[in-house]
Parts: C-alpha cells; structure tokens; sequence
C-alpha cells in the first residue's frame, strides 16, 4: 500500500530511510510547537488552544503535502508570519485577534485560487529580486528584535527610543546562553539543536525559580477558545486588504522558495529546473492555512527544515506524512510547551532571523536601484514595527528609483500599481 502510494522504489528509497528523514526533520522544526502559542498569546489568544491549533494546522498540511503532492517537505504556523500576526495587525494596528485570523484564512482562499488557476508565476516573476531578498532579510531582522525585546536584551528608553537592557538579570543571561547554545548545536549538526536548547533553557529557568515547573504530559488542552472563531466580515473591509495582500505575499514567496530549495536538494525537479505537480504543492501549503486559521492560528507554511529530512534521505510524501503523526503526538506534550518561556524563545527567534537574513548575499550590491529597495525593507520593518509597512515602502521606493534613474522598463505595471496603491494609502490615510 505504501509503495503504491508513495513510489517508494521509483523514488530509489524505503520505508526506514523515510521515516527517519521524517523523525529528522520534525526534531529541526519542532521549536514552532513552543514558539508559536508564546507569540500568538500575546494577542489575547488562548495558550493552549493555540498550541493544539498548531500541531493540528502541522499536521493537516503535511498529510495534504504526503498524500496529495507526494514531496518530503514538512508544513507548520510560519515564523514571521505569526510575528506579523501579533505585533503589526493586533498589537500595533488594534484589530482583534479574531479579525486577523480573518485576514488569513481569506489569504489562504485567495492562495488556493492562485494555485488551481496556475497565476503564481506570472505573480512571482513581476515582483523584482530586490524587493523578495529585501522582505526576506527585512523579517529576519523584524524577527531579532522581537527575540531581543522578550528576552529584555533592548528595552524601551524614552531619549533614545531603545536602549540595552540589563544584563545582569538571571533571565537575560539564560536567553544570550539560549542563543549561543543554539549556534553551537547546530555548528556542530546536532538534529533538533533549537528544541534541544530551548528545553535546556527552560529546565536551568527551573532551577534558577525563574520558571514555575507544571509538568510535561497530559491531555491535549480544548481548541474550543479559538475554533472557528476568525472575523469574516471584519475582515471583508477596504482597510484590511494591505494586511490580507501582506499575509498572502509573504507567503507566497517563502513557500515557493522553500519548494524549489527542498526539491533541488533531493533532485526532485525536472530536466528544465522545474517542480512536478507544483500546484498539488501549493493547494497543500493553502489549505493548510484555511484550516489553521480556522483551528486558530497564523499562517502555516512549508518549512525549509524539511531539507535535515531530505539529507537524512528522504524523498516522498512519507517524510512527511512522518512529520504529520509526530505533530499530532505532540498534543499531549502541552505542559511542557506552556511551561517554555520568553527568554527561552528569544534565542531560537534570533538564530532564525540570522538565517533569513542571508538571503542578502543574492542582492546585486553594485546596483544602487537594487540596493536601496531593498535596504528600504530592511530597515522599516523592525523600525516601523510592521512587515506590511516595509513591504509598501519597498515597493514605493523601488518604482520611485527605477524612474528616476530613467530605467522605466524595468518596473513591471504590477510593480507600478501596487506602488501607486501604497502611496496613496500612506497619503490620504487609508
């Protein structure tokens, strides 16, 4: 049944070698189980509801990725995604949690439709390099910082805005060690080196009486706070359509990215580069987000961790699959995960931000009206507090150089529109 399923042996691999790329690729992405409902909590949202939402979001899209589009590539709540969740549409904009859960699931429909109708590339290829390599970096550092306000490594100071915080705080010390144990592990290719080092923090917060310890196992927590409890027709509003736009672009682009890197790495494309049955691909990963969203959580994604699974050698949907009943055994691990701390997190949310940021080293730096795009997303996202406020002024920026350096060509009519749209949301205050 397997074989018949996954093509296990036209695939050239087996059930064992798949499972254990499956087992290794849920231990380097399992981090999001206690990440995850620690951001979206902040928003006023159940803790527990939200960590079962996670691992049943988790699930859902690996199983949609195993079945239907036979790859190895994990799907969970991505990280930026929930950050933009809480910090920008709730925190700073003041819509409700129940409204931005609206935002995504109308994000994900739109993304479904994209993939059935096969418009993706058409999208993809109209937005410049520059402004994908600037939005990528630019989260990673919206990422830092919220990593190093949680650990209270940069507190707010009135002259200056920011300052450095008190380094002489037990939980302090424990995030800068959380954070310098996750480089080593990883340096050293330990699987599962973020949740090994977040457990650890979590444990020496124990015995430090920084963490209070409420046990490891029990019955999954009620999803009831959260199910079904998204705002449509809050959503469904002129004001919001740059925060669905945001949600589905991010998106978008980071599961399209992470499709092509994980399915180069396992030689899984074509003779002419490309990814088969790329649209049952997509339909996994937007489905996946109209379920969470549903369930109650943000964005859920296709992990670039997936690719500790394929070197671990896995090549089909059972890697996946693997991962899918990994997630929903997590369920009963929900002590542990409302137990794991802010300070413990904040070093798994910087050594990701570290990673999102090396997408610089694709921006052509001796082109200033590539550059300065993209040092524009780069900088106003953390400054301004908002991923969307970043992808706007990008885009305005981008336009706004391109003609002035007389290169008019280059700027593609979706470029152009999105840009005008932007600036006359910025200028009249929509």
């Amino acid at each position: 049944m397997l074989e018949k399923l996954f093509k296990l042996r036209e695939l050239g691999t087996n059930i064992r070698r798949e499972v254990i790329a499956g087992i290794t690729t849920f231990l380097t992405m399992a981090y999001i189980i206690v990440v995850n409902p620690s951001v979206l909590e902040k928003t006023g949202m159940d803790h527990g509801a939200v960590f079962v939402a996670t691992c049943l979001a988790a699930a859902f899209g690996c199983f949609v990725m195993g079945f239907l589009a036979n790859y190895p590539i994990a799907l969970a709540p991505g990280m930026g995604l929930n950050a933009f969740f809480t910090y920008t549409v709730v925190q700073q904009n003041g819509y409700s949690w129940e409204t931005a859960l609206g935002c995504v699931f109308f994000s994900g429909c739109i993304f479904v439709l994209l993939s059935l109708f096969r418009i993706r590339e058409w999208i993809i290829n109209s937005i410049p390099g520059a402004l994908k390599v600037g939005i990528a970096a630019g989260i990673g550092l919206f990422l830092a910082l919220i990593g190093l306000i949680n650990a209270h490594i940069v507190v707010g100071q009135h002259e200056t805005l920011v300052t450095l915080g008190d380094l002489s705080q037990p939980s302090v010390i424990l995030a800068i060690v959380g954070f310098f144990l996750i480089v080593a592990l990883e340096a050293h290719r330990v699987r599962g080196g973020v949740l090994i080092a977040i457990l650890l923090i979590t444990a020496l917060g124990i015995i430090t009486g920084q963490v209070q310890y409420h046990g490891v196992v029990s019955a999954p927590p009620s999803i009831m706070p959260t199910l079904a409890k998204m705002d449509i027709s809050g959503a469904f509003h002129l004001s919001m359509l740059s925060v669905i736009f945001a949600f589905l672009f991010v998106d978008l682009f980071d599961t399209s990215g992470t499709l092509l890197a994980v399915a180069q790495k396992a030689d899984l494309l074509d003779k002419k580069g490309n990814l088969p049955r790329l649209s049952k691909a997509l339909l996994a990963d937007s489905t996946a987000t109209i379920v969470g969203a549903t369930l109650g959580t943000s964005t859920t994604t296709s992990y670039v961790e997936s690719s500790a699974g394929v070197a671990a050698g896995g090549r089909s949907g059972l890697t996946a699959v693997t991962v899918g009943v990994l997630f929903l055994l997590s369920l009963f691990f929900a002590p542990l995960a409302k137990m794991v701390p802010s300070f413990a997190t904040a070093g798994a949310l910087v050594y990701v931000a570290v990673l999102m940021m090396g997408s610089l080293r694709h921006l052509q730096w001796d082109d200033l009206t590539e550059t300065v795009p993209a040092a524009v997303v780069l900088v106003m996202m953390p400054l301004t507090y908002s991923i969307a406020t970043g992808i706007a002024l990008g885009f305005i920026s981008y336009a706004v150089v391109k003609a002035l350096a007389g290169r008019f060509k280059e700027i593609s009519p979706t470029v152009l529109v999105l840009a005008i749209l932007f600036f006359c949301k910025f200028a009249f205050g929509g």
